[in-house]
């Protein structure tokens, strides 16, 4: 699953489908008690047998989307690895911007750059959150490096609470 808004989007739409069809037609295409009606933005509509649909999918950049804008993706406590099997720290990305973390420079800025949040800590290190598949990893860089460049270590990261 890859994006959750797209997915209860789905969910609903075929919850609601019957009530959709009366809304707009009065009641459900005549024969097609349970079809989905589409109506498109020239007015004309689309009347399709839920028995012949295997699969509703939306083609569009809303995982992108809301990865590249939307700072509650990422706004919470992680609970991130140092890299190798050293092992675990927590960073908390608060929704004003600011950063806190359980090692080290204890504050930082954090901003969403491309999908990824972009945190700057005052020491200098510099950490990506982000996805990297099915999860989430955080990416470090060490002082003087940017974020163009390798990373220094790539761990685990894991969202252990919503803000």
């Amino acid at each position: 699953m890859r994006n959750i808004g797209a997915w209860v989007l789905a969910v609903t739409i075929l919850i609601d489908i019957p009530a959709l069809a009366q809304a707009s037609k009065g009641a459900a295409p005549q024969g097609e008690p349970n079809a989905i009606l589409i109506t498109f933005k020239d007015g004309h509509q689309q009347s399709i047998a839920l028995a012949d649909v295997a699969k509703i999918e939306f083609k569009t950049s809303v995982t992108q989307a809301s990865l590249r804008g939307d700072r509650a993706v990422f706004t919470g406590e992680w609970k991130v690895g140092i890299g190798g099997a050293v092992g675990t720290f927590y960073i908390t990305l608060a929704a004003d911007g600011t950063a806190t973390k359980s090692m080290g420079s204890e504050h930082g800025r954090w901003e969403v750059v491309g999908g990824e949040a972009r945190i700057t800590w005052d020491d200098g290190w510099h950490d990506v959150i982000r996805r990297a598949g099915n999860h989430f990893e955080k990416a470090a860089y060490a002082p003087g490096r940017t974020f163009a460049e390798t990373p220094t270590n790539i761990a685990s990261a894991t969202r252990t609470e919503p803000m």
